[in-house]
C-alpha cells in the first residue's frame, strides 16, 4: 500500500511538473505579444506627436504672419491720420501768420493815426489851457466885482446860502417828522383801543366785592351762649387762635366775625361752624379744630394755585410760588380779591400779546405773578412790588417775567411790550366798575392828610400823593433845603406819617431837590 501511495504521489508531481512547463511557456508567449503591442503603440503615438506639432508650427506661422500684416495696416492707418492733423495745422498756423501779418499792419497804422491824435491833443490843450487862464481870470473879476457890489465875500455868500437852505430842510423836516408822527399816533390810538377793547370783550368776570365781615348762621339762640362760654372763655380761645374779633350781638341766630385778613376769617368761620355742628365748644376742642382747619387750608391754597395755573395754562412754576398763588384767593384789594385779578391780568396781557405777536407766555406769566407779593407783604417790611420781585428771582423765574411783572406800577420804565401790556392790563382790570370799592371820602381825606403832613414842614414847595396813596413826592425849594437836609426830611415826614395816619402796606416818600442855573445869551 505505501508503495501505491508512493507511485501516485511520483504521477502527481510528473503531472504537476508538466503542467507549470506548458504553463511559464504559455506566460512568456504572452508577454512577448504585449510588449510588441505596447512597442508598436508607442510608434504610433510618436508619430502623431510629431504630426499635430508640425500642424500647430503651421498655423502659429500663419497667426503671426496675420497679426503682422493687422499691425502693418493698423500703423499706415495711425500714421495716415497723423500726416493728415499735422497737415491741417501746417494749414492752421499758415493761416495765423497771415492773419498776425494783417494785425502788424493794422497796428502800425494805428500807430501813426494815434501818433497824429496826440498831436491834435496836445494842441488843444494848450488852447484849453489858455482859454482856462482866461476864464479864470474873468471869474476873478466878476467876484471881486459881485463883493463890491454885494458887500459880501465869496465865503459868507457861500455860509449864507448854506444857511437858508439848512433852515428850509429843517423847516420841511420838522413838518413831515410831525405829520408822521400825528398819523402813527392816530394809528396807534386806533389799534390800541381796538385790542383793548377785544381783550375786555373775551374777559367777561362776575364781580362780588368783599367785604371785612363774615357772618355765621346759628340753629338758635342758645348756641350763642356756648360760643361765649363760662366768663367768655371760649369766646376769648377762638378769636386767640384764630386772630379775628367775634361780634355775638343782638342779632337773631347769627354771629358776625370781624377782620381784615380773609385767610383768618374764613379760617375762623371754618372752624366755627364744625364746632357748632360737633356740639363739643371748649378751648381743648377749638385749638384741635382750628389747627385741623388750617392744615386743610394750606392743601387748598395749593389747590387754588394749581386750578389758576390750569385755567390760564402756565406750565412749569415753583411749588412755592403755587402756595403763594393759593394763598392770593384769601387776600384783597380794595374789596377786589387779588388772585380773581391776578388771572384776569394774565388773560388781558396775553389776549393782546397775541395781537401784537408778542411773547404770550411771558405776558400771562407777568400778569399772573404781578401781585404776587401781596400774600406775605403784611408778614414782611417792604412793598408788594419789591417783594415779588425778590420771590420770583428767588424761585427761578426768567428776567423778562421779572421785568414785566416789575413794572406795572411805574417804579421801573417797560423795556419790553410784554411789560408794556402786563401795566395796560393791570390799569384795566382795576378800573372796571365794580372791580373795587372803597368810601370815596375816606381815600380823599387819606390823600389830603398826606399832602397835609408833608406840607408842614420848612422848605417844602408842592406835595403830591400819587399811587392811590402809596407814594408822595415832595418838591422842596433848593436855596432852603441842601442834600444832607433833603435826606433827613424824607426820614422826619415817614416818621411823621406813621405817627399820624392808618394805611394798608407802606407809603413811600421821595423828596426831589432840584437846581436850575439859568441864563440869556444876548
Amino acid at each position: 500500500m505505501n508503495t501505491a501511495i508512493i507511485i501516485l504521489a511520483v504521477a502527481i508531481l510528473l503531472a504537476a511538473g508538466l503542467v507549470l512547463r506548458f504553463g511559464w511557456r504559455a506566460v512568456r508567449q504572452e508577454r512577448a505579444r504585449m510588449l510588441e503591442a505596447a512597442q508598436r503603440e508607442a510608434a504610433q503615438i510618436v508619430e502623431d506627436a510629431k504630426r499635430q506639432s508640425e500642424t500647430q508650427m503651421r498655423e502659429a506661422e500663419v497667426a503671426a504672419k496675420e497679426k503682422l500684416l493687422q499691425a502693418r495696416s493698423e500703423f499706415e492707418k495711425v500714421s495716415r491720420k497723423q500726416r493728415s492733423e499735422l497737415e491741417a495745422q501746417e494749414r492752421r498756423l499758415t493761416q495765423k501768420s497771415d492773419s498776425l501779418d494783417k494785425r502788424g499792419d493794422e497796428l502800425a497804422r494805428r500807430d501813426k493815426e494815434l501818433s497824429q491824435l496826440d498831436r491834435s491833443l496836445a494842441t488843444r490843450e494848450k488852447s484849453l489851457e489858455k482859454r482856462e487862464a482866461d476864464l479864470e481870470r474873468l471869474l476873478s473879476e466878476e467876484r471881486v466885482k459881485l463883493e463890491q457890489i454885494a458887500g459880501l465875500t465869496a465865503q459868507q455868500a457861500k455860509d449864507e446860502l448854506v444857511r437858508v437852505m439848512e433852515d428850509e430842510a429843517r423847516i420841511e423836516a420838522a413838518h413831515i417828522v410831525k405829520r408822521i408822527e400825528d398819523e402813527a399816533r392816530e394809528q396807534a390810538s386806533k389799534q390800541a383801543q381796538r385790542i383793548i377793547g377785544m381783550a375786555v370783550q373775551r374777559s367777561a368776570s362776575d364781580y362780588v366785592s368783599e367785604t371785612t365781615v363774615s357772618v355765621v348762621m346759628l340753629p338758635n339762640d342758645e348756641m350763642k351762649g356756648r360760643i361765649i362760654g363760662r366768663e367768655g372763655r371760649n369766646i376769648r380761645a377762638l378769636e386767640t387762635a384764630t386772630g379775628v374779633d367775634l361780634i355775638v350781638d343782638d342779632t337773631p341766630e347769627a354771629v358776625i366775625l370781624s377782620g381784615f385778613d380773609p385767610f383768618r376769617r374764613e379760617v375762623a368761620r371754618v372752624a366755627l361752624e364744625r364746632l357748632i355742628v360737633d356740639g363739643r365748644i371748649h378751648p381743648a376742642r377749638i385749638e384741635e379744630i382750628v389747627e385741623k382747619v388750617k392744615a386743610e387750608f394750606e392743601t387748598k391754597i395749593l389747590q387754588e394755585g394749581e386750578s389758576a395755573l390750569l385755567e390760564l395754562g402756565i406750565p412749569g412754576m415753583h411749588p412755592e410760588l403755587i402756595k403763594l398763588l393759593g394763598r392770593l384767593r384769601y387776600r384783597t384789594s380794595y374789596g377786589q380779591n387779588v388772585l380773581q385779578h391776578s388771572k384776569e391780568v394774565a388773560f388781558l396781557a396775553g389776549t393782546m400779546a397775541a395781537e401784537l405777536k408778542a411773547n404770550i407766555a411771558v405776558a400771562r406769566r407777568g400778569g399772573l405773578l404781578h401781585d404776587i407779593g401781596k400774600a406775605i407783604d403784611r408778614e414782611m417790611d417792604g412793598t408788594h412790588l419789591q417783594i415779588g420781585i425778590d420771590l420770583l428771582r428767588k424761585y427761578g423765574e426768567t428776567e423778562e417775567v421779572v421785568h414785566s411783572m416789575a413794572c406795572h406800577h411805574g417804579d421801573y420804565d417797560p423795556q419790553t411790550v410784554e411789560a408794556v401790556l402786563v401795566t395796560a392790563a393791570d390799569a384795566l382790570s382795576a378800573a372796571r366798575p365794580g372791580a373795587r370799592r372803597e368810601v370815596l371820602e375816606t381815600y380823599v381825606k387819606r390823600l389830603e392828610k398826606l399832602e397835609e403832613i408833608a406840607s408842614s414842614f420848612k422848605g417844602v414847595q408842592k406835595t403830591f400823593a400819587i399811587q392811590a396813596g402809596r407814594e408822595i413826592r415832595i418838591i422842596v425849594d433848593s436855596g432852603k433845603i441842601g442834600d444832607e437836609q433833603a435826606l433827613w426830611l424824607s426820614k422826619d415826614i415817614a416818621r411823621k406819617v406813621e405817627q399820624e395816619l392808618t394805611y394798608p402796606g407802606q407809603i413811600k416818600v421821595t423828596v426831589i431837590r432840584e437846581t436850575r442855573s439859568v441864563e440869556y445869551a444876548r
